[in-house]
């Protein structure tokens, strides 16, 4: 490795700098923490984000939309492991791609992640509101959205570990009404006149593997949580094994959970499209399956799984805008840690300010938003998998070139296959964010003229 080390920031010595700032999380996140903290990101409930968008997008064939999505995501889960296993730092893609391609990519590839992160936590404020809003339709949902963003804020600043004991809650939550709304579901369809077929939700008339394409890469945004564990890495004891565990585990859990529960609506309405309105259109098939009881539950529980969310999410792209902060890329403020919890305070209220756009945005253009950043940062991630242990490592033989070849390979080419079949939509505001982080690398470089700091992290 030609990483520069600074002694303070070696792992063995990250105590208090001189000035009295710690540079070293406090490493308090177990393996079941970990898992957790990914399905709190990804929201078990998380099926019904996008429930309504797209299944109009696939003409009622979102299971099969999200068998794809699995496919593609476990080969990732497994390249996000092997780079932990071999980066276990903070930043994420950021810190794979630029080990891997230097610091130019690296910086475009965490530029590009950033619009993934930094709109997750407002597409959860915004459900928040859509939701809340239909409930309590006398209290507007700006209401909802600014309250959360002040509580989840809150909560961020006072420390990891009490984000955590809030997963436990909400993560439970989420599961036990999963457990109530498929056996309702199984009751309803066992009291129809006519036998419904068990396949027909991955098989009926208006088959389109291409529009069923769209739908699947829209569907990332569901799994959006394994990748999020890897950026606490710096705060986990054992991270070379712990995290690629949570990884593949959050992972293949949420993907079955989402596969099992859109099978389930699908079954109970499968008249894809005579939703009310598409951003609530789970609304629809919590009436028909439990009456305004289960609706009731439901936006409870869902709305709290936003919440779980938005807490994790804000904690996460906060460590990615640190890691970028430490390492110069970034205003060196976003590198700093509060020195009583050591939280990237300066990162999480920036996150917060940014989170307020969800007062003016539509669901729509945020779910294609997170769609593009995260497809590009999935692919990424792949490449670099083969690039560090195949080129720089020069590892040989079948084994190796399985691992570290075939696997993350078939990961690239899946990711790259759902990333061009997002909608224009997604491209025009995705490349147009890109094309900004062009322009600061040129005004940071220089025109590439002048070098970017060397990564400031501990081997």
């Amino acid at each position: 490795m030609n990483t520069t080390i600074n002694a303070a920031d070696t792992p063995a010595h990250h105590s208090p700098s001189q000035s009295g700032t710690p540079r070293r999380f406090r490493q308090s996140m177990s393996l079941t923490a970990l898992v957790l903290f990914g399905l709190a990101y990804m929201v078990p409930l998380a099926v019904f984000t996008t429930y309504g968008l797209v299944t109009q997008m696939t003409k009622g064939h979102l299971p099969i939309a999200y068998i794809i999505t699995l496919v593609a995501m476990l080969f990732t889960a497994y390249s996000y492991g092997r780079m932990v296993q071999a980066h276990p730092f903070s930043g994420s893609v950021y810190t794979y791609t630029r080990k891997a391609f230097g610091s130019y990519f690296g910086f475009i590839a965490g530029w590009t992640l950033l619009l993934d992160y930094i709109f997750l936590p407002l597409l959860s404020y915004l459900l928040i509101g859509i939701y809340m809003s239909e409930y309590f339709p006398e209290v507007h949902a700006w209401v909802w959205v600014f309250g959360s963003i002040a509580l989840v804020t809150f909560l961020n600043l006072i420390g990891i570990e009490s984000i955590t004991r809030m997963n436990w809650i909400l993560v439970v939550g989420q599961l036990v009404f999963i457990v109530v709304f498929v056996a309702l579901s199984i009751k309803h369809v066992g009291q129809q006149a006519q036998p419904l077929s068990l396949l027909a939700p991955f098989h009926h008339q208006g088959f389109n593997m291409p529009l069923i394409m769209t739908g699947a890469a829209v569907l990332c945004l569901s799994f959006l949580g394994f990748d999020a564990v890897s950026t606490m890495a710096e705060e986990t004891p054992e991270p070379k094994r712990r995290i690629p565990q949570a990884i593949m585990a959050v992972t293949l859990v949420g993907g079955l959970l989402f596969l099992l529960v859109s099978w389930c609506a699908q079954m109970v309405f499968p008249e894809w499209s005579t939703f009310n309105d598409p951003d609530s259109a789970s609304v629809d098939v919590m009436r028909r399956v439990g009456g305004e009881l289960l609706v009731s539950a439901f936006t409870a529980t869902y709305v709290a799984g936003c919440f779980a969310s938005a807490m994790v999410s804000q904690a996460s792209v906060s460590r990615v805008l640190f890691a970028m902060g430490r390492d110069g890329a970034l205003p060196r403020v976003f590198g700093k840690l509060v020195s009583t919890k050591r939280v990237p305070a300066t990162a999480i209220m920036l996150v917060s300010v940014l989170s307020l756009i969800a007062l003016f945005i539509t669901l729509d253009t945020v779910a294609n938003m997170i769609s593009f950043g995260a497809l590009f940062a999935f692919s990424a991630v792949n490449l670099a998998v083969v690039k560090h242990y195949l080129l720089d490592q020069q590892l040989r033989g079948l084994h190796n070139l399985v691992l570290y070849g075939v696997l993350p390979g078939l990961g690239f080419l899946t990711t790259i296959w759902l990333w061009t079949s997002l909608s224009s939509m997604s491209f025009t505001i995705g490349l147009c964010w890109m094309g900004a982080g062009v322009l600061c690398l040129l005004l940071m470089t220089r025109a590439f003229r002048v070098k970017l700091p060397e990564l400031q992290m501990g081997e």
